[in-house]
């Protein structure tokens, strides 16, 4: 169940309410916004007594949530979050485009292709510093030369960067280096990650595991919530299924749900989904038609010479195109681009 309570509320109360909590054996995670304060009991609450929290003065009222997920559900918080990145909102009208290579593959690259997305209307740069990969013997990432050639990228083009985090001992080097961290599919479910950067005060992209359920994805969404992180942008990039025509099942009804379930912002990775670069449009398109916040795309100044994922990635034409269309279906909904 959530307290909450009402404005101007002491930390003397908030103090005796969470102690009255711990020592039923549950534990009070609280939440101070700018009119209210809210305390998320976690646990099994039935051991409460509720009365006794009601009696209580400053306790404006008792909300009761039945989702597993406590922090992420629409009973928690009923309007949408919002995520200002660096002067970018991610979860309001306008659906943010955030675009660039799979991979970091040297300093003029990134340099020239922040230029391109940027000039074509992304909001966002994304690139690949440590990149997982299927095959050991694939192109891993430049790592930390990467990641300061997204800052130099940066500091030339002035877009906010997303980069992967796949490793614990790698957050402070992220933290230093990017605007939002992201988790890749292959990491939704790895609780030791999610506990650590659920400590931070960093934007976090979570992407959907290949195989996870909505349940499972916003219970991923609640380990890192569950720690004070209230940063949170989830990411849909396709499933896997039983069809061999593209990379990924892009699960449109999933952003439709998502955004029904949580107050947190959805965006949707047409590029991993499609695994082809004539699927990212059409792909790209549904999505904003079912209410997506925003886009992950993939783009190369030379796919064919990519690094890595090249078959998917956007030359800087096709780019060009994309946001032309996005930008008609999303003025056909009363959104921006």
């Amino acid at each position: 169940m959530i307290i909450v309570l009402g404005p101007g509320t002491t930390k003397d109360a908030i103090e005796y309410i969470t102690k009255k909590i711990e020592d039923a054996g549950l534990k009070p995670l609280v939440s101070s916004g700018v009119e209210r304060t809210v305390i998320n009991v976690i646990g099994d609450e039935r051991i409460l007594d509720k009365n006794q929290f009601e009696a209580i003065p400053c306790v404006e009222k008792i909300i009761p949530i039945l989702k597993p997920y406590k922090f992420a559900s629409r009973e928690f918080k009923q309007e949408n979050t919002v995520i200002k990145v660096d002067g970018v909102e991610i979860g309001g009208n306008k659906i943010v485009i955030i675009a660039g290579p799979c991979s970091v593959e040297g300093k003029e690259q990134i340099i020239e292709i922040a230029k391109a997305v940027k000039e074509k209307g992304a909001g966002m740069l994304r690139g690949g510093a440590f990149k997982p990969r299927t095959s050991p013997y694939a192109f891993q990432g430049l790592e930390e030369e990467g990641l300061k050639h997204l800052k130099e990228a940066k500091k030339e083009i002035g877009l906010p960067i997303v980069s992967e985090l796949m490793d614990t001992k790698d957050i402070e080097l992220l933290l230093e280096y990017v605007d939002v961290i992201q988790i890749g599919a292959r990491n939704m479910q790895n609780f030791s990650l999610l506990k650590e950067i659920g400590k931070i005060n960093k934007p976090i992209l979570l992407k959907r595991g290949m195989s996870a359920t909505i349940n499972e994805f916003l219970m991923a969404a609640e380990y890192i919530l569950a720690g004070g992180n209230q940063q949170i942008i989830l990411c849909e990039r396709g499933i896997r299924t039983f069809i061999d025509h593209s990379r990924n099942t892009l699960d449109i009804s999933g952003i439709a749900v998502l955004k029904e379930l949580t107050h947190l912002p959805v965006i949707s990775d047409p590029s991993h989904a499609g695994g082809k670069a004539k699927l990212v449009t059409p792909l790209a398109l549904a999505s904003i038609a079912v209410g997506c916040d925003g886009l992950l795309v993939e783009v190369h100044q030379d796919p064919e010479r990519a690094f890595s994922d090249g078959e998917q990635s956007l030359n800087l034409d096709a780019f060009g195109k994309l946001m032309d269309e996005a930008g008609k279906v999303a003025e056909a909904l009363g959104r921006t681009i």
